[in-house]
């Protein structure tokens, strides 16, 4: 049943009911007149009509966006304006009762008054506390709407920062091969293919498999052992549990990168990269480790701020990401993704509508 059909039907039967109790108490002591329902009947038509023509102001004047004090008094005037309406109608009207004009018993009046500002009242504060709180959860939800929204512009703008230094380096990377060793180059060039495609895919996707990301990390560190050669070393160890865990496509990619570019590009003996993923208390914990020194490096550019932008973004505060020196010559790159999020299920509720 629609909200409007629900509020007709509380109206009709609300106000039929609370006059027929007052009604039938009152034809019982005076004797029946048809004057008298039709009397009942008339009131029943002009509250209802007098509260409905006060729903439409409220929404109209969009009342419950004012400031609490404004909407307390504007409350409060109308229920003793509509409570002096019924009762003017009503005093004249009910002559068993008032031999004489209704103004000449102000004791009579104000009893009707008090009366019909309180049923009025009732119905008034009902209505209008549950509107103001209706519309509350209406900008509440709409707030979060475009949070959502918000979020996964700033999302896809991070993933496309990352994507043409990506592509930048990669290409550095097999670009000496193609007259050297036409085998390898083929080899790096397909590699790249699977890189570059899971990168456009980087932007329609928010997670991927760990399994996924990993191959993306693998193939880019081949493109780089092509440049590097026996200088860099790596290793790639998982936890089998973990594989299928969502993480944020290109992520580790980015880490690798940088461990890469501020850490073994910067020994002369070359350095190694390692990648461990293990989960620990329903977290995945991904430890990248690379040859390097935090010290007098910039080793938190772009790359690793957008890091823990996406993190956040993705995750809200459950995720965390960290780089610190492990050992003198080891720096360690720390990420923790939970298996559940606030962020992750808004996004997926985003996307299956």
């Amino acid at each position: 049943m629609s909200k409007r059909r629900i509020y007709w039907l509380l109206q009709i039967i609300g106000w039929t009911v609370l006059i027929m109790f007052e009604y039938v108490p009152y034809t019982l002591e005076f004797g029946f007149e048809i004057s008298d329902l039709y009397s009942a009947i008339a009131n029943i038509l002009l509250v209802i009509c007098l509260t409905h023509i006060y729903r439409l102001v409220v929404r109209k004047w969009n009342w419950s966006s004012l400031p609490l004090y404004s909407l307390v008094l504007r409350v409060i005037s109308s229920v003793l304006l509509l409570g002096l309406i019924m009762t003017l109608v009503n005093q004249p009207m009910d002559l068993k009762l008032l031999q004489e004009n209704p103004l000449s018993q102000p004791f009579v009046f104000w009893g009707y008054y008090s009366v019909w500002c309180k049923n009025l009242a009732a119905w008034i504060l009902s209505y209008t506390v549950y509107h103001y709180v209706e519309q509350n959860r209406l900008e509440g939800y709409e707030k979060i709407m475009l949070k959502m929204s918000m979020r996964e512009a700033e999302a896809k703008v991070l993933r496309s920062q990352l994507n043409p230094h990506f592509t930048f380096n990669a290409l550095n990377s097999i670009r000496a091969l193609v007259f050297e060793d036409p085998a390898k180059a083929q080899i790096s060039i397909t590699q790249l293919s699977n890189i570059l495609r899971n990168s456009l895919l980087a932007d329609r996707r928010k997670t991927v498999d760990l399994q996924e990301e990993l191959k993306t990390v693998e193939d880019y560190l081949e493109l780089e052992k092509v440049r590097y050669e026996e200088r860099l070393k790596y290793a790639i160890v998982t936890d089998p549990q973990a594989i299928y865990w969502q993480v944020p496509p290109m992520m580790l990619q980015t880490l690798v990168e940088n461990g890469i570019k501020h850490g073994v590009s910067k020994v002369m003996g070359g350095g190694f990269i390692e990648v461990r993923s293990e989960i620990v208390e329903d977290t995945l914990r991904i430890l990248i480790y690379n040859t390097g020194n935090l010290e007098g490096t910039d080793s938190g550019g772009v790359g690793l701020k957008n890091t823990a932008e996406r993190l956040s973004i993705l995750y809200g505060k459950t995720a965390a990401f960290r780089i610190f020196q492990e050992r003198e010559d080891v720096v360690c790159s720390e990420v923790k993704i939970p298996m559940l999020s606030e962020g992750m299920q808004i996004f997926a509720g985003e996307s299956g509508k």
